[in-house]
Parts: structure tokens; sequence; C-alpha cells
């Protein structure tokens, strides 16, 4: 069986606060593109269950997000493991805040419900997805949805307007527990519009979708990576795009475009600088 995992973007990303249980309280509108991972499912004989990738660095068996899903799939089932090899073809980038491990982790959950039959319900498989990561309940559910809480607790939104996205991933890493506790230290300059946002949605309205998007995480990046971010930024919003945003906690920074030739234009001129830049649509 093959499945393809869709990497996510942050259109708005607010942080509430933090948790007793450590976790913060978020409220965010996310969206899937169609830039995406290939996973194969196989049966083998008797060898257990294996993951590869095209990515040598990256961790295989329970550690790797895939296998998990797959493991917490067959607990709720009420099955033993079964011998399995899951291949991964990845494309979306690693450490981006596009949750690609989230999404391949999904993808296997609904692969594997699939081939089961369908027992459970897009929603129970979202509730299995808790158990392997924050992200992986929207990551199964996919679309246009606000979620809050850990980002477990979804509400699908009136689809974003169809345009085109130019995704690029700057050669940095960024630490996301660095980010959050930078956060509960400083008191956060500015919030995103979600509401107004989520409006603009409603309306089918994609410039005032556009306007709205923001990430409280740039508020708190490094001064050198917040240069690199909004360098990227700029440079979307120069050649048309209706507006952009740094996706999760980065370091990948977007734009949305309402003409085909001006995201190409945004597209040519980033890839001259970053490898991982990428043309993509919304699904």
């Amino acid at each position: 069986m093959e499945i393809q995992a869709f990497a996510k973007l942050n259109l708005t990303l607010d942080i509430l606060g933090k948790r007793e249980d450590g976790y913060h309280d978020l409220r965010m509108v996310m969206q899937s593109i169609t830039l995406a991972d290939t996973l194969t499912l196989e049966e083998n004989q008797g060898e257990g269950l294996r993951v590869s990738a095209n990515l040598r660095f990256l961790p295989t068996g329970e550690k790797n997000l895939a296998a998990a899903a797959a493991l917490r799939f067959w607990e709720a089932l009420g099955r033993e493991p079964e011998n399995l090899d899951i291949r991964i073809e990845k494309r979306i980038p690693v450490c981006a805040g596009m949750a690609g491990g989230s999404s391949d982790a999904a993808a296997v959950l609904r692969a594997l419900n699939r081939r089961a039959g369908e027992p459970f319900s897009p929603r129970e498989l979202a509730k299995i997805g808790e158990r392997v990561g924050s992200d992986v309940p929207y990551c199964v559910l996919g679309g246009t949805a606000l979620a809050e809480g850990r980002g477990e607790m979804l509400t699908p939104l009136a689809p974003l307007p169809r345009c085109w996205v130019v995704a690029c991933k700057p050669d940095f890493p960024i630490s996301t527990p660095e980010l959050f506790a930078q956060a509960d230290r400083v008191k956060l300059r500015r919030r995103p519009d979600t509401a107004g946002l989520v409006a603009a949605l409603e309306a089918g309205d994609l410039g005032g979708v556009a306007r709205r998007m923001y990430n409280v995480f740039e508020d708190v990046l490094p001064a050198r990576l917040y240069t690199r971010v909004a360098e990227i930024k700029n440079i979307l919003i120069q050649c048309g795009a209706l507006g952009a945003n740094m996706s999760g906690s980065g370091p990948t920074a977007f734009g949305l475009f309402d003409r085909l030739e001006a995201a190409q234009e945004a597209r040519a001129c980033l890839a001259q600088r970053y490898r991982d830049t990428f043309l993509c649509e919304t699904v």
C-alpha cells in the first residue's frame, strides 16, 4: 500500500500560556499543502516492524513516529504487532515546522486503518494519534482546521480558497523547547487575529486570510535568525505574495499567492539561495 503524507503550515500560531503538565495551550489555524512524503507499507517475512527512509540519519524502530503510530494502532485494535516494512520517501524537510514526522505517522494510521477495513472513524484515528505526537491528530484529518489545547482539539474550518504556496526552509535549525522557554520569559508584543482569519475563511476572502497570518514564535526568535526569516518573507511579498508567515517553530517561511506566475517567480528567486524551496498548492 502506498500513501501520501502531506505537510502542514500554520496560518496562525498563538501561545495562550503554560499548563501544569508542562505543555502549552495553543491556538492555531493549520493548513495542508501538496508537498508530501510518500510511504509504502508492505508485509515482510517474519522480520517484525521495520522502517527505512531515503535519509540515512532518520531514526528507525520505535524512535520513528511512523513506527510508533503503527504500534499504537495495533494496541488500539487489540492485536499483536505485525511483520511490516514501512519505507519513507522524504520530501518534506526535517526540523522545518511543517510536521513532516507527524504527517508520516498520520499516514501510517490512515493506511493501516484502510488495510484493516476501517475499524476506526477519522476522529477515533486522530485520538489514537494523540499518543504519538501533538501534531498527529491534525495530520490525520488535514485540510483547514483550528487546533487548540496541545494541538489535539480540532475544529474543521471553511477551506482556504484555492491558491499557490511557496515555502522556503533556510539552512539553520531552531530549538522548539528554547523558543517556548523564551516565550514564557517575555510579554509577547503581538497576537494573531485568529477570529478575524476564521471569518475571512468563512467569507472565502483569500486576501483577508493572508493579511491576518501571524506566528508569535517570530517574536522570540534570536535576532540573527529573525533577520533571515524576515528576509525570506520580504522576498515573498516583493514577488507578489498576499501575505507571508513562519510555520510552526520555524524556520520555514511561506507566502500565499493568487497568481501562479508570481508564485513561480518567488520560487525561482528563493531557490537560488535556498535548496529547500517548494511551489505547492493547498489541500
